[in-house]
């Protein structure tokens, strides 16, 4: 495990535009100046310390508090290569799953809302705390997403997102 001088010894992190560059490298193929890790395929950026891969967004983290979160790393704006402070918060791993961006699986274009053939309905339901809420059948997909909303908004707070 790295330890925050550590890190400031060979990486500079830029709070504004959530961008680490090399201070250091013992790598001949890496310049000082560059811009540190690789982007994933979960589009995610990974830097490697010491043989050891770290998220970026984790490390932001640790270069500007001097601990590692004890749970993860929220990127509010969901775009989760953009480590600038202003958009990481700690959060655990439910409040994370709140601020999820709508599945690529949904067909209504709703987050939370589906639709129900047999009743010829769109059904609104949310999950909390690892339990799915009914929160009820609605005529159009807006009514069933509005009452998604009105929920997330109560359980999830500041962590609630319903795009």
């Amino acid at each position: 495990m790295i330890t925050q001088s550590e890190l400031k010894e060979v990486l500079e992190y830029n709070p504004d535009t959530g961008v680490f560059t090399w201070k250091k490298t013992n790598n001949p193929r890496i310049k000082s100046g560059t811009i540190a890790g690789t982007i994933d395929r979960n589009a995610y950026r990974r830097i490697t310390l010491n043989g050891e891969r770290y998220m970026a967004n984790r490390l932001a983290y640790f270069y500007m508090t001097g601990n590692f979160p004890e749970n993860q790393v929220d990127h509010i704006n969901h775009i989760r290569d953009d480590n600038r402070w202003s958009n990481l918060r700690p959060a655990t791993k439910l409040e994370n799953q709140a601020n999820a961006k709508i599945s690529k699986r949904n067909t209504t274009g709703y987050k939370g809302v589906s639709y129900d053939k047999r009743r010829n309905k769109y059904r609104a339901e949310i999950c909390h705390n690892h339990n799915r809420i009914k929160l009820g059948s609605y005529t159009t997909a807006p009514e069933a997403h509005n009452a998604y909303i009105s929920m997330a908004k109560k359980l999830n707070k500041e962590f609630a997102c319903w795009k």
